[in-house]
């Protein structure tokens, strides 16, 4: 039993092509690449400078502190 596969080859053989033509990095080739490879570790990296300099700031006034 052979099942039909999810994409016919036609279309296959287009997004090949469109791929392969493409001179940019390997991560960066799909639409959403640069979402995933460059917008969110960008996010994460500015949050977490905000959060160590809230944090530097903090304890050189001395707020915040437990009892």
């Amino acid at each position: 039993m052979s099942e039909p596969p999810f994409r016919p080859r036609e279309k296959l053989f287009e997004k090949q092509k469109y791929f392969q033509s493409i001179h940019k990095h390997t991560y960066l080739k799909g639409p959403y690449d640069k979402i995933t490879s460059v917008a969110i570790p960008l996010a994460l990296a500015g949050t977490a400078i905000v959060l160590i300099g809230r944090g530097i700031y903090n304890m050189s006034r001395g707020i915040g502190k437990k009892e």
